[in-house]
């Protein structure tokens, strides 16, 4: 018989996702990472530190990712949603997971801030999912044509022979575009323009902050 968790359960359930991800407690992907089997050139110095910001921003970004999913599920209205969020959280468990094994192989770290990123992504979250499915669907779906806009940007900023950072960002590009098309196909709301416009502003400041730190 399935156990029915409490709300102090899930509680518990929802902290404890927090701090690992937050930690940089690693989960197992589903999937392969796209990179096992492409090339990289050696990059020099100014290259390395370069990648290095972008696959950090990245990698925060996922961070963000699996809070705003979080979030937003603790507080999604109905079932069908929860279950949405549920799945394409698992996705971005894998982007998280790419993104770490790139920074390790550049010899780089996370964003120093990210258990701060997180537990603002996931106060969004659960503000979007307590203003109503729709609404939270439409974050979903700006939130993901935001990214894959500036994951198409990243990608032509990686140096000509970084194959492996580029096979990771154009896995993680396809996934987002099919996670905003989700989020359309489920009924989500058109935001207003100045709430895309403050979403872009607050990415932009955290893209600057962990592209260094």
């Amino acid at each position: 018989m399935e156990r029915q968790l409490s709300p102090f359960d899930r509680f518990l359930s929802v902290v404890d996702d927090a701090l690992r991800t937050a930690s940089g407690v690693m989960p197992e992907p589903a999937r392969a990472n796209p990179a096992a089997h492409r090339d990289c050139a050696e990059l020099s110095e100014d290259e390395r530190r370069h990648v290095s910001g972008l696959m950090r921003i990245n990698h925060t970004g996922e961070i963000c990712a699996q809070a705003l999913y979080a979030g937003q599920a603790a507080t999604a209205r109905s079932a069908e949603v929860k279950a949405e969020m549920a799945h394409a959280a698992e996705e971005e468990i894998d982007h998280l997971v790419w993104c770490q094994e790139r920074l390790d192989e550049l010899h780089a770290r996370p964003s120093v801030f990210n258990p701060i990123w997180y537990a603002g992504a996931f106060a969004i979250g659960a503000a979007a999912g307590l203003a109503g499915d729709g609404w939270s669907l439409g974050f979903v779906k700006e939130t993901e044509l935001q990214v894959e806009a500036h994951l198409a940007g990243h990608i032509g900023e990686l140096p000509a022979g970084d194959g492996r950072s580029a096979a990771i960002l154009e896995q993680m590009k396809e996934d987002e575009a099919k996670h905003a098309q989700m989020a359309s196909d489920s009924g989500a709301y058109e935001l207003p323009e100045p709430i895309k416009q403050i979403m872009r502003v607050s990415a932009g400041f955290m893209k600057s902050v962990a592209y260094r730190f």
